[in-house]
């Protein structure tokens, strides 16, 4: 990382908020549903289809949580209503993971029936190190009972050959991506040659163990891996997409796309933008060159 990166990282806090939110834009469809359902139907419009998650995380009320829980039934009635191609992504702290695990069970469980009435899927997000034995404990629990849920898997994460060992009897759907929260060196590979080393490792193991994969990722040369790898092992089109982020790289979206490949984009509503828009800056120090381009005056850089 240069020098310029770590201080853009670490400046971001100091970032006015406005300045963030001009920024943000590429990466949240906006604060209401609506705004969701105008992106998704431009993304479907382009071939893509999409996963639509409501933001906020480490939630401490039960209100809260249930907001949550009634705005995911909600988006299923749109998704159904209007005919979109877009299945959800839920944060179990969202839904009250730090509450207590069983309550927040209850409450995924809510959202995981709903959408299995509609013939639809959730995906679970997995969030930092402490969440994750809780999360596939819910994945497991819930993807035995319904069968219509996925879960997250980390590249950059020492154990996650072994999840993946550990979940293929099951046949699981898993999100494979390399990972953005800030975890110790004890448990998370630094490395970046190590980290893409890594992935590969996983999603071979996974697409040879006939599980389904979302192969999430904007760096191009596991895009390429992943290519590759369908192609060698012969894997089903319906056997796994590639992921990607609502505003990141929409040129090699469509290259993906263009090489008949399916693809989902990840979509984020709603009122807690802030917290999201910083993380994704601080994993992108060349998007977050524009926040401190907005600072100064200069305009967006191309």
């Amino acid at each position: 990382m240069s020098v310029f990166d770590s201080m853009v990282r670490h400046g971001l806090p100091l970032v006015p908020k406005f300045v963030v939110g001009a920024v943000a834009r590429r990466y949240v469809a906006g604060e209401t549903l609506e705004d969701a359902v105008r992106t998704i139907r431009e993304l479907n419009a382009e071939g893509a289809m999409a996963t639509v998650d409501v933001l906020g995380e480490e939630v401490q009320e039960r209100e809260k949580a249930e907001a949550a829980v009634a705005e995911y039934i909600r988006i299923f009635d749109t998704i159904e209503e209007l005919g979109l191609d877009c299945n959800v992504s839920i944060k179990l702290t969202l839904l009250g993971l730090r509450i207590d695990e069983e309550y927040c069970r209850a409450n995924a469980e809510k959202i995981v029936k709903l959408a299995a009435s509609h013939g639809n899927f959730v995906r679970i997000d997995m969030e930092d190190h402490s969440c994750t034995d809780a999360t596939l404990r819910i994945y497991r629990d819930l993807q035995e009972r319904y069968g219509n849920v996925g879960v997250v898997l980390q590249a950059y994460m020492r154990r996650t050959l072994s999840d993946i060992g550990d979940l293929l009897p099951m046949n699981p759907n898993v999100r494979l991506c390399k990972g953005i929260y800030r975890e110790p060196r004890e448990i998370a590979w630094k490395d970046f040659h190590t980290i893409r080393a890594n992935f590969i490792a996983g999603l071979e193991k996974l697409l040879a163990g006939e599980a389904h994969v979302g192969i999430a990722t904007h760096d191009e040369h596991l895009v390429w891996a992943g290519m590759m790898l369908v192609d060698r092992l012969g894997v089903s089109p319906d056997r796994y997409e590639f992921q990607m982020l609502l505003g990141v790289d929409p040129q090699l979206r469509k290259i993906i796309l263009d090489h008949g490949h399916r693809l989902r984009v990840y979509v984020p509503y709603g009122r807690d933008w802030y917290p999201y828009s910083v993380r994704r800056l601080r994993e992108n120090p060349t998007v977050a060159r524009h926040v401190i381009r907005g600072m100064l005056g200069l305009g967006a850089a191309e």
